[in-house]
């Protein structure tokens, strides 16, 4: 394809460069005039390995040459990359005055075509930006409407600097947020040459998708460091316990335990959390993310239990009360927390468990819920019907199989307050509400 990147610093040149390398004709667009001239010079203005040798050929070969003409580029393109910077200012916002101007000057390009051109924005926006600022200047500068008369993507990099020409060839995934398949696909054919899955969703997704693995990241340098801080006062080998740790490819690092829901619970990971941190304090260690986990676990109990008072209701019918599915565990439940919260606030309820009998509860697990809830068996129903009858409020606090379809056998006026995703997402106002969808 013949594909213009707008804005080669360190994202669009290696993309530039790379694309230039597969066959493609690019033309890069900076308004730095000497970075322009350097590139039609043959020589990278930035330093990165391979990059000066990829530039050098892909000018010498004709594949690639730059410009400061935005509306230039956008003529004899088929497909436009947005790369261009989008720095933190100092309340934590992202700068968008460079993204609002190549929009503008962009949609002047597309004005002057006739024919279908994709605009793919590689640049790091905050969620909300391509619906909220570039799509509606590229439609009013261009006279057009996206998704129509021209396409709009995000596509996000996940390339690091050192390493960023190997990035590009192999990344873990391609992810393409589009407006419309034909956009999309014509995005997707830019990687047919790399072996990583391609991903295709909503623009919303892939904008987010970016700032969720930097998080992730920072977090993990984050949380290594806080146990290397521990491991050292405790004179252990932190790197010999962190390499067991990454070790663990089922629990550890994967996808379990990152699907957004309701607070964990249970009778080891508050219990050891805690223990851990109070180590730390007894050292005297600042361990700032250690300590805000039980904290945050908190919040998201207050979240749940406001998201139940606000329906404004006092019949509340709870499904599945164990701290997870399949077990009758419920040893810091955090639905034992919010059922006792709720008795507090006088309101009327009904409770379902198809593993909870308290005739079979021993030890701990027993007196657990007999000292915070002690007639917590005149509030046990034998049946999910039970509690549909009975609730104005129906509060799924676990994922048991049983409560699968549970949307579908509520009558008019009832409420589901879903704290573990039973049910696709929707947004069934008045009806359906997840505690984080």
């Amino acid at each position: 394809m013949r594909v213009c990147v707008v804005g080669v610093g360190y994202v669009g040149l290696v993309s530039a460069a790379c694309l230039a390398r597969e066959g493609h004709t690019v033309i890069g667009v900076d308004a730095n005039r000497a970075k322009v001239d350097m590139i039609n010079g043959g020589i990278s203005p930035i330093v990165e390995p391979e990059a000066p040798e990829l530039i050098r050929e892909a000018v010498a070969h004709g594949m690639l040459r730059a410009t400061t003409d935005v509306e230039e580029a956008i003529l004899i393109s088929d497909l436009s990359l947005i790369c261009v910077g989008t720095p933190g200012q100092s309340n934590g916002s992202s700068d968008l005055r460079c993204i609002r101007k190549v929009a503008e000057e962009i949609g002047r390009g597309l004005r002057r075509r006739d024919d279908f051109h994709v605009v793919a924005c590689r640049s790091t926006v905050p969620p909300g930006t391509m619906r909220g600022v570039l799509i509606p200047i590229l439609e009013e500068h261009s006279g057009k409407r996206a998704g129509v008369d021209f396409g709009v993507c995000n596509n996000p990099e996940f390339l690091r600097e050192g390493t960023a020409i190997q990035d590009f060839y192999h990344p873990p995934q391609i992810v393409i947020g589009e407006t419309d398949p034909i956009s999309g696909s014509r995005v997707a054919s830019l990687y047919a040459m790399l072996d990583a899955p391609t991903i295709r969703t909503r623009i919303e997704v892939a904008e987010m998708v970016k700032y969720v693995d930097n998080a992730w990241h920072a977090l993990k340098v984050g949380f290594a460091n806080e146990i290397g801080d521990i491991c050292r006062a405790l004179q252990i080998d932190s790197h010999a316990v962190m390499d067991v740790f990454c070790r663990d490819t089922k629990l550890n690092l994967s996808s379990c335990y990152l699907t957004p829901g309701f607070a964990f619970g249970g009778s080891c990971l508050p219990k050891d959390l805690r223990a851990l941190t109070h180590k730390g304090r007894a050292m005297d260690l600042e361990l700032p993310i250690l300590n805000a986990v039980l904290p945050s676990n908190r919040m998201q109990m207050e979240t749940g239990l406001g998201l139940i008072l606000d329906q404004g209701k006092k019949k509340i019918g709870i499904l599945g009360f164990s701290f997870k599915a399949g077990t009758d565990d419920l040893r810091e439940s955090p639905m034992v927390h919010v059922i006792e919260q709720l008795l507090g606030k006088g309101c009327d309820l009904r409770v379902y468990d198809g593993n909870v009998n308290m005739a079979r509860l021993i030890g701990a697990n027993r007196d657990y819920l007999l000292n915070l809830i002690p007639h917590i068996s005149s509030l046990m129903v034998e049946t999910v019907d039970e509690v549909l009858d009975h609730a104005e409020v129906i509060v799924v606090g676990n994922r048991a199989p049983e409560f699968e379809g549970l949307v579908d056998r509520t009558r008019p006026g009832q409420v589901v307050v879903d704290l573990v995703r039973i049910t696709p997402w929707t947004t069934q106002e008045g009806k359906y509400y997840g505690i984080c969808w």
